[in-house]
């Protein structure tokens, strides 16, 4: 195994080393390399289809197969099933949410398990998101598509992760909802939460990154820091145009 597993930086929360991911025989990822440092906002910029949303699964193993090296907190997650690892402190929410459409608010908030002794409490969340304070006897089914989006991030912050994987979650919400999911997302960094977010919405996510990968046929092609952004504006442009 790769020395930079074993001895991680001193901040380093997430190192992926020669990353490849299957779905069945579909061969999606190809050797994926990054690391992200504790209290770092990072982005996965590429094109549909490049393998954003795949190398989050692959980290909590909600692949097919997986291959290569995965650390959190310098220990190796590779060979782990997907409840172990959230254990550890990581905590997903997926494209689709996965909420319980027919749970309250306050019910979907409450039935996960506390993984961590540091979660959030109901209170805390409620503070965060006001609007789920507003609605939270309100059946997921019935919230918005931007509420039920606050609601899908406001459980796992319950479990007590530290380590938050956020995919898309401003597809298809209207302005005002993005942007007070971009101000969650700076006051989670403000209170030490490392994000690694998958997201199209290259304007959303530019002044939230520490850094951006972009990924390119399931391979990182360019890995940009947010004081390179001006610098590199062409060269996204060209990763990232249909």
């Amino acid at each position: 195994m790769p020395s930079a597993i074993l001895n991680p930086q001193p901040d380093e929360i997430l190192r992926i080393s020669d990353l490849h991911a299957w779905y069945g025989e579909s061969h999606v990822l190809h050797g994926i390399d990054l690391a992200v440092n504790r209290g770092e906002v990072v982005t996965l910029l590429g094109r549909n289809g490049s393998g954003r949303s795949t190398t989050l699964k692959a980290i909590l193993g909600l692949v097919g197969a997986r291959t290569g090296q995965i650390s959190v907190n310098g220990r190796p997650v590779i060979d782990l099933p997907t409840h172990r690892i959230a254990h550890i402190g990581v905590g997903y929410c997926p494209e689709e949410r996965g909420i319980f459409a027919s749970l309250s608010v306050e019910e979907n908030l409450v039935l996960p398990p506390v993984v961590r002794s540091d979660g959030m409490s109901v209170r805390e969340i409620y503070e965060m998101f006001p609007n789920l304070h507003e609605r939270r006897k309100s059946q997921g089914s019935k919230l918005s598509g931007g509420e039920q989006q606050m609601l899908a991030i406001a459980r796992i912050l319950r479990t007590g992760a530290h380590l938050l994987l956020l995919d898309e979650i401003t597809e298809g919400l209207a302005p005002v909802i993005v942007q007070a999911l971009g101000d969650v997302i700076s006051k989670l960094k403000e209170r030490g939460y490392t994000i690694v977010l998958v997201e199209q919405n290259f304007h959303f996510a530019a002044p939230l990154a520490d850094r951006h990968y972009v990924i390119e046929h399931g391979q990182v092609a360019a890995m940009i820091n947010k004081d390179e952004l001006e610098e590199n504006k062409e060269r996204l442009n060209r990763f990232l145009s249909v």
